[in-house]
């Protein structure tokens, strides 16, 4: 699994489309985007279980809310924990890890898994 992350509006999904040579149908496919939304409101022990799903996926993407000021609202912390939890356990399970910032990626982990999936989605 390739675990793509990156700020909000980065060019997460452009970058990816364009390296994999996919189109929309393909990502529709084989790739799942905005999964820091799916950990919002679930416990920290749901989150491995979470994860273990996602990355049956040959492509996760998740924007990166961790960063700025923290949130006052009490629920908007736990979500953006979630968040971060969740991201740290794809990259644990991920073949590769890149990062997106401005349409550049940045290996964090890995390169020859993402090499691979050039021939054939």
């Amino acid at each position: 699994m390739i675990f793509v992350t990156g700020p909000l509006f980065a060019g997460k999904q452009e970058y990816i489309m364009e390296a994999l040579g996919w189109d929309e149908s393909d990502f529709e496919t084989f790739a799942v985007r905005d999964v820091q939304d799916l950990a919002a409101d679930l416990k920290t022990d749901q989150l491995p279980a979470l994860a273990d799903r996602l990355a049956e996926k040959k492509v996760v993407i998740a924007t990166e809310i961790g960063g700025g000021v923290v949130p006052v609202d009490p629920a908007d912390r736990r979500n953006r924990e979630s968040a971060g939890r969740l991201a740290c356990l794809l990259a644990e399970r991920a073949d590769t890890v890149i990062r997106v910032c401005c349409g550049l990626p940045r290996f964090l982990k890995g390169r020859e898994v993402f090499q691979g999936f050039d021939e054939d989605p």
